[in-house]
């Protein structure tokens, strides 16, 4: 048996019928989007807000010191370690468990943690530390005190 030789066509194809395509697939999103939209809304739990916990390292020259918000936390809730090259600070607030009769309750736990490297070597014995307002600052005296660079103008042209 011999085949038929296949014709190629040398016209364009059809193209009439991809407008309709369009329309079929445009429709069937807006019915899904309006599917979705119908769901009913689930509201979830809030959860507690992480505190701002910003630090600051400044050279002082003959020290450093550190400035660190620490929100909510009281100074004997706050715990320091210093090495000679860094300084761990941890934190930890627990509110009272008695049963109130509370209307809203958002104020929680809190516990904080953070290991800061230091640039320069310092005096762990030395090191002297305060809680203000909120912020934790802490003098860090440098084994070895650096000048501090004087600053020179230099006009931007």
């Amino acid at each position: 048996m011999a085949k038929k030789p296949v014709k190629k066509s040398t016209s364009p194809p059809n193209l009439s019928g991809f407008s309709s395509f369009d329309r079929i697939f445009d429709n069937f999103r807006k019915d899904m989007e309006k599917s979705i939209l119908s769901f009913p809304q689930i509201d979830f739990p809030s959860f507690p807000k992480l505190p701002e916990t910003g630090c600051d390292v400044i050279d002082e020259g003959k020290q450093l010191r550190m400035k660190m918000n620490v929100p909510g936390l009281k100074k004997n809730e706050i715990k320091l370690n210093v090495t000679d090259n860094s300084i761990e600070v941890t934190g930890e607030h627990k509110e009272e468990q008695k049963k109130k009769n509370y209307v809203r309750k958002e104020r929680h736990n809190l516990s904080y943690y953070q290991t800061i490297p230091l640039s320069e070597k310092i005096v762990p014995g030395k090191v002297k530390a305060k809680v203000t307002d909120g912020i934790l600052e802490v003098t860090l005296p440098k084994r070895k005190p650096t000048p501090v660079p004087k600053k020179r103008s230099v006009k931007v042209q």
